[in-house]
């Protein structure tokens, strides 16, 4: 399906991983501000852990040398964006988490077009019920939540073109200039990285809109 408004073709490609608190706060707003503009949304999973390891691995010495004052305001500023969207963030005992096959069935659910879902019950379970999402047992209750076959999904994340698709949309984000999670682009040019710049992502479609 194409999305025409005004005469213009709207897209919007969410590139996410599920580890990440400010895209769980990106992923509450994306889908409304689509719709709002009928921008076509789509959904781009990526380990990026992978991204930082090429190009962003100061974030490893953020986290192990935190500038107290920084690190403080850091916190502060998360728990007043999800008070603000009205979800709940907490702080996950496993921190740095290991997504890989979380992300991996991102791609189970996108051909079964769960992928909302998925996605949804993926970030709940790890930043508000803050389960290890690596678990197996954390993923079958969110398979469960989601309607997804337990079989099926955990033999499909285990086969090479699953790991290819993870792979391919990280370097992709790479090339294409991204370095974290969220990273958004408007008609494939225009890049938007991080929750706070949807606001800016949204006028940029309201212009579209014109």
């Amino acid at each position: 399906m194409h999305y025409f408004l005004a005469g213009q073709y709207m897209q919007v490609e969410y590139f996410f991983d599920c580890s990440s608190p400010w895209t769980y706060l990106a992923y509450t707003r994306i889908e409304s501000i689509c719709d709002q503009y009928s921008a076509e949304l789509v959904w781009k999973p990526i380990l990026v852990g992978g991204v930082f390891n090429t190009v962003n691995a100061s974030v490893y010495e953020q986290r192990a040398n935190p500038v107290p004052v920084k690190s403080d305001y850091y916190q502060k500023d998360l728990r007043d964006w999800a008070n603000y969207q009205g979800i709940v963030i907490g702080s996950p005992p496993v921190f740095p988490v290991n997504s890989v096959k979380a992300m991996r069935g991102c791609f189970v659910a996108q051909e079964k077009g769960l992928i909302s879902d998925y996605v949804g019950h993926v970030f709940y379970s790890y930043w508000t019920e803050l389960s290890d999402i690596s678990n197996d047992e954390v993923l079958e209750n969110i398979l469960e939540k989601t309607g997804l076959d337990r079989t099926e999904f955990f033999q499909k994340i285990t086969e090479q073109a699953y790991k290819d698709k993870l792979r391919a949309n990280t370097e992709e984000l790479i090339r294409r200039g991204g370095f974290g999670s969220p990273t958004m682009f408007v008609n494939e040019s225009d890049m938007y990285f991080g929750n706070d710049r949807l606001v800016l992502l949204e006028a940029t479609l309201s212009k579209g809109a014109d």
